[in-house]
């Protein structure tokens, strides 16, 4: 299981970093998606992976080892939520911006043929 959420995690950065420098302004806002659901897979991961864990609502006695930890699930629902909101921001700003140049390139200009 660590193999296959390391695996997705690495697909996930490499094709985000791969998106980031191309020159259209909208494979740069996918890229930065992709990215940040690496980060929030990565930040999922530390709680640790066990399958049929009970949560932390029974009152425990004892050994919390076989329970869930609810810190990191707690922040990717934030860095989602967070996430959402500054893609929704960068897609108005890069429309903005397609109707002020007339292009979708980071740098505002066409590259010559």
């Amino acid at each position: 299981m660590e193999l296959v959420l390391a695996t997705a995690i690495g697909v996930l950065t490499a094709a985000g970093v791969w998106l980031i420098l191309r020159s259209r302004t909208f494979q740069v806002i996918v890229g930065l998606t992709l990215i940040s659901y690496a980060v929030n897979l990565f930040i999922f991961s530390t709680g640790g992976l066990r399958i049929g864990a009970e949560p932390v609502l029974k009152s425990t006695t004892g050994n919390l080892a076989g329970y869930a930890d609810p810190l990191p699930q707690a922040l990717v629902l934030t860095a989602i939520v967070i996430g959402f909101a500054t893609t929704a921001l960068l897609l108005v700003v890069v429309l903005a911006s397609r109707g002020f140049t007339g292009g979708d390139h980071v740098d505002g200009e066409e590259p010559d043929a």
